[in-house]
């Protein structure tokens, strides 16, 4: 038999394994604490607000130099109310109208373009249905002057010193400016293919080259050959 006795006295159980008692205490307090502390303690409730990090600010949008540059437009005839309007570059005839109040009834819009953009001191009139009939009455008189000089039948020749409607043209014709206006001055092109035109360009977007114009139906080789030396973009 082991002799269980130290100086005498009889080695007890827990003197022989106190070092492993100790320890096997202490690690049992140690999870009896953390398990209280996770048990007992609970998250506080915090707001959206708070939980949101602190540097999730929204940087306001500068807005574009071209929004923020002021133009004077005077419009003047038949919209509601005609006037001095301020307005954004960007802006276009259409917005002035708009700001203006819009159209009247008797407002006439076939000779402006719409979609052109505004500039500083411009000045845009909407004539009147009388107006614009004046305007197509005066074009149809001019051509058939203008036909009746070249085609003179008492001499039998065609005269050369006629002021044609080819002349009136003292400036190219932009196609993606150009109104109703503008473009029945070209010759061999009335008010339906200026319409026709215009139809394309605001369906399609601006011309890229004048080249383009053919897509446009009615516009062929031939008309396109009369007419391509007094076009630009």
């Amino acid at each position: 038999m082991l002799n269980n006795t130290y100086g005498g006295d009889k080695i007890t159980f827990h003197y022989r394994y106190r070092k492993q008692i100790i320890i096997a205490s202490v690690l049992l307090l140690i999870i009896g604490i953390t398990i209280y502390f996770f048990l007992t303690i609970k998250p506080t409730k915090t707001s959206k607000k708070e939980t949101e990090p602190i540097f999730n600010i929204k940087e306001e949008k500068k807005p574009s130099q071209e929004s923020t540059i002021k133009y004077q437009v005077d419009i003047k005839g038949e919209v509601i109310n005609p006037g001095i309007y301020t307005m954004d570059s960007s802006s276009r005839v259409i917005d002035v109208i708009k700001a203006a109040g819009g159209l009247t009834e008797n407002a006439n819009t076939s000779v402006i373009n719409l979609s052109k953009k505004i500039t500083d001191e411009m000045v845009i009139i909407v004539y009147s249905n009388n107006e614009v009939e004046d305007f197509k009455k005066t074009k149809e008189l001019e051509e058939q002057v203008s036909s009746k000089c070249k085609q003179n039948d008492k001499y039998g020749l065609e005269n050369d010193a006629c002021i044609s409607s080819d002349a009136k043209l003292e400036s190219l014709i932009s196609l993606n400016d150009a109104t109703v206006a503008d473009l029945i001055k070209l010759p061999g092109i009335g008010e339906a293919k200026a319409n026709d035109i215009i139809a394309y360009r605001n369906e399609h977007g601006p011309f890229e080259n004048i080249e383009d114009l053919k897509n446009v139906s009615g516009i062929g080789e031939n008309l396109f050959a009369k007419i391509k030396d007094y076009l630009t973009i």
